[in-house]
């Protein structure tokens, strides 16, 4: 490692290769990746001790030991590409009509939201609407009405329990 490190020598580099790269590929593939994968990530470590044989300090971890963490954080880092869809697999275009019996309880909830958020007291129904309709923070409305950042925030409390009793109830 240290005619890597220091020389960059190829022929040292070579030897490193033939032995580790294939108790790397074994690794990965008891730890559960298909032989493809395996084969790619093996060399995708074998790439990274390359270029980060600098950083490779003998007095913290063997030279095994020091590859086969490169190895696992690669196999971590690939399931985790793995797992995120590739941006031309998410959906683009129109989306699905809504089933109708959805479509049309969302309308009754909504009116009956509506209905609610009319019977509160107005100090309520007004700082309601400024949160939640015009998306106002509590700050904003405490700096347009001038009342205390806790009066707003208890105000817009009482109201939601209010509407939620209002909605839940049978």
């Amino acid at each position: 490692m240290r005619r890597i490190r220091d020389d960059r020598d190829q022929e040292a580099f070579a030897e490193l290769f033939r032995h580790f790269a294939p108790r790397v590929k074994g690794m990965l593939m008891k730890s559960g990746s298909d032989p493809a994968t395996a084969e790619e990530c093996a060399q995708e470590v074998m790439a990274t001790v390359w270029n980060k044989a600098a950083m490779f300090d003998p007095s913290r971890a063997s030279l095994a030991a020091w590859i086969y963490a490169i190895a696992r954080n690669r196999r971590i880092d690939m399931a985790r590409r793995a797992a995120r869809p590739d941006p031309e697999e998410l959906p683009w275009g129109p989306e699905a009509e809504p089933d109708q019996a959805d479509a049309l309880a969302f309308q009754q909830e909504s009116r009956a939201l509506a209905a609610a958020v009319k019977r509160l007291p107005e100090k309520q129904r007004a700082l309601v609407e400024r949160a939640y309709f015009s998306e106002m923070t509590h700050g904003e409305i405490a700096d347009l009405t001038g009342l205390p950042l806790g009066t707003i925030k208890s105000r817009i409390r009482l109201a939601l329990d209010r509407l939620r009793r209002e909605i839940t109830r049978p």
